[in-house]
């Protein structure tokens, strides 16, 4: 088995796999899973993983899920990471990319996480699974728990975009509308949990979610020929995807697939009514606390307290990167020079990367030379509930 083991972000201690932990049982803080690289560097030789399923489940030396059976597959993973040459120019930039993730299973990102995170929930004995979510995270899990033949159960703010919610409930999951944010929702779900023994996928509340969303980061580097960008520009909510791509150099560097100093510097990008991590980086903080009176047309942004804001934290400085707010109106404009100069209908989440695009440029962070990825986490036809308000601000 490619999995040895568990161990903590924050204090080191080493866990055993093969049993239900979502939690450090010392500092309460997110597992991350171990494998052995040493083996996954011989296994996964560049004209191997050639010859494999185009699904995340190519880099299997190091995921979770050894047998091929126990993998719930909806076809999810490589995506594609396309030239964006007529809105870079726009921008004066010569090299900018975008992860389109919007063709994924039910639209978006959170595809990945949830089939590594439900596939290891069955393999653990689960019957029912469980999450708080402000739309794709929930129906995401909740086709895949119909997949595999788990029960789902979601967790949802009451402002929810409807189309979320019909879209979760057609998968058969039992949908739960929850007064004020998805903290609210992640409370009252992780008490129904605990109460009826569910397995918990909420963000790093279980090691395993993470492993899907570092697939990312795998992508990327395949992609590219084995090169990582100069820089990357993430929506930062719950911040699973930015924290996976940075597992995933990490890994990469191990197995000598990539050398060492040659990650990219991230780039943590929020909407301004609701910036924790930005703010806490710009702080000097080593954590994030609660973002009061949170507010944002882009319900994925919309996380006013991660549990994960010290490993954030931690990968921004370490990548010589940073995080960047932009305003509702400028998150608009971005989907809009998406859409005008490339074809390409992003989310709010994805067209806040093209406006902090433009602020990074603009201040000296980002040089016309650099390869920069942005990443678009979903299709902006899910959106339209959200932006139609707005859309005239820009």
């Amino acid at each position: 088995m490619p999995l040895t083991h568990l161990e903590c972000a924050r204090c080191g201690r080493r866990h055993e796999a093969g049993e239900v932990l979502h939690l450090c049982v010392d500092c309460n803080s997110p597992l991350l899973a171990r494998y052995d690289l040493q083996r996954a560097a011989r296994e996964m030789r560049p004209g191997h993983l050639a010859l494999r399923e185009p699904t995340l489940w190519r880099y299997r030396e190091v995921l979770p899920v050894d047998d091929p059976d126990a993998r719930i597959s909806l076809g999810e993973g490589m995506t594609p990471l396309l030239a964006l040459p007529r809105l870079g120019e726009s921008l004066g930039l010569h090299r900018v990319s975008v992860k389109e993730e919007g063709g994924n299973p039910t639209g978006s990102f959170k595809a990945r996480g949830l089939s590594v995170a439900v596939s290891m929930a069955k393999a653990l004995g689960a019957t029912d699974v469980c999450l708080p979510s402000a739309g794709n995270a929930g129906s995401a899990l909740a086709a895949y728990a119909a997949r595999g033949g788990l029960r789902a159960h979601v967790f949802v703010p009451k402002d929810i975009n409807p189309l979320f919610l019909m879209e979760t409930a057609a998968f058969g999951a039992e949908v739960v509308t929850v007064d004020g944010l998805i903290t609210d929702a992640g409370k009252v779900c992780a008490a129904r949990a605990k109460e009826q023994g569910w397995y918990d996928c909420a963000t790093l509340k279980e090691p395993y979610r993470l492993e899907g969303k570092k697939t990312l980061g795998y992508e990327l580097a395949e992609q590219l020929g084995w090169r990582l960008p100069d820089a990357i520009l993430y929506p930062t909510g719950g911040g699973t995807g930015l924290l996976g791509m940075w597992k995933a150099f990490e890994e990469l560097e191990a197995m000598g697939f990539i050398p060492a100093g040659a990650r990219p510097r991230l780039y943590a990008v929020q909407p301004e009514g609701c910036a924790p991590i930005v703010k806490a980086f710009t702080e000097g903080r080593d954590d994030a606390p609660m973002w009061e009176g949170a507010t944002t047309l882009a319900h994925g942004l919309r996380v006013p307290k991660a549990i994960g804001d010290f490993m954030m934290l931690r990968a921004l400085r370490a990548s010589h990167g940073a995080g960047v707010t932009v305003s509702e109106a400028e998150l608009i404009q971005g989907v809009k020079d998406a859409a005008r100069h490339e074809g390409l209908f992003f989310s709010p989440e994805g067209g806040a990367c093209v406006a902090a695009l433009r602020k990074l440029k603009g201040s000296g962070h980002i040089a016309a030379d650099d390869h920069v990825v942005v990443f678009d986490t979903g299709t902006g036809y899910k959106y339209f509930h959200n932006m139609e308000p707005a859309w005239n601000l820009a």
